[in-house]
């Protein structure tokens, strides 16, 4: 069975005094990255994960962040072959037909 990547965006709601201070913390959690803020207060994050139950334990991890007000998830996708196509040459592929 081939291995599969779960990408997930949620947003996150924090106390607008605190925004910097959540998004340091943010960028300590692996595979997360940091995309949009607002200075209400309010940041799209994106997760990478091998597997369902570790997107949602970095989602409790984020709900339990001091600042944080709440995280919801937006959106998930999986993706079962996550290896980038072969390598082109003038747009055609170079690996086996």
């Amino acid at each position: 069975m081939p291995d599969s990547l779960h990408i997930a965006s949620l947003i996150v709601h924090t106390h607008p005094h605190l925004l910097s201070a959540v998004k340091a913390n943010l960028r300590r959690i692996p595979d997360l990255e940091l995309h949009q803020d607002s200075p209400e207060g309010k940041l799209v994050v994106v997760l990478e994960a091998r597997d369902e139950s570790r997107i949602l334990a970095t989602l409790d991890s984020i709900q339990s962040l001091p600042g944080v007000l709440n995280a919801a998830l937006v959106y998930h996708e999986i993706l079962d072959d996550p290896e980038p196509p072969a390598a082109t040459v003038d747009g055609n592929h170079t690996g086996d037909a």
